[in-house]
């Protein structure tokens, strides 16, 4: 796998990159959660923000025909590294259950050590799938219903979050088997 750093001016990598770099303005709002509802305000603004810019990206390179390796590791990081940021704050003000923080987090630093390994060995990166967005997707309503403060006796609380825990296994399962195929056509390929 070749990156070419000429790459990052691509409008679809540019916007990725805005989107990680948004890891900044979540951290100061994160840290005056409790302080006033403007934060969290703030908070929900900034995740739309995210998620308009996640379909941007995506859109921008299909159309423009410059989808890119560089592009293909820039957007699903940001996600991650946007995710992991709020989820490990929102654990440690005790707004989310143990459980979740440790299968959200679990699930991105599995899907990101197999990725490198992965990348390593057949060369290029694997894209995302539909399961694996879909999943940050209901990752991030859990988040918005979280921050919006809802009453976690609701059905519609409990809903979101065991599907998107249950979402969280089945794309990882995706992602390793995705990855066990590519692997066994790369073998193939070279044998």
């Amino acid at each position: 796998m070749k990156i070419n750093f000429k790459e990052i001016l691509l409008i679809p990598n540019l916007i990725s990159l805005f989107r990680l770099f948004l890891f900044i303005p979540f951290y100061y709002l994160l840290n005056n959660y409790f302080n006033d509802s403007i934060y969290r305000t703030a908070i929900i603004i900034l995740i739309f923000v995210a998620f308009i810019s996640d379909l941007l990206d995506g859109f921008v390179a299909r159309k423009t025909n410059s989808i890119s390796e560089l592009g293909k590791i820039i957007d699903p990081l940001a996600d991650k590294v946007l995710v992991a940021l709020i989820v490990i704050r929102l654990f440690l003000l005790n707004e989310i259950p143990l459980f979740y923080f440790i299968i959200v987090i679990t699930r991105d630093l599995l899907i990101l050590i197999g990725g490198i390994l992965i990348s390593s060995k057949v060369r290029k990166v694997l894209p995302s799938n539909m399961l694996g967005k879909f999943t940050v997707f209901l990752i991030g309503i859990f988040i918005l219903v979280t921050i919006s403060a809802l009453d976690r006796t609701q059905f519609i609380y409990k809903s979101i979050l065991y599907i998107s825990s249950l979402l969280c296994f089945a794309s990882l399962l995706t992602y390793c088997i995705r990855a066990i195929k590519q692997i066994k056509t790369d073998d193939r390929a070279n044998s």
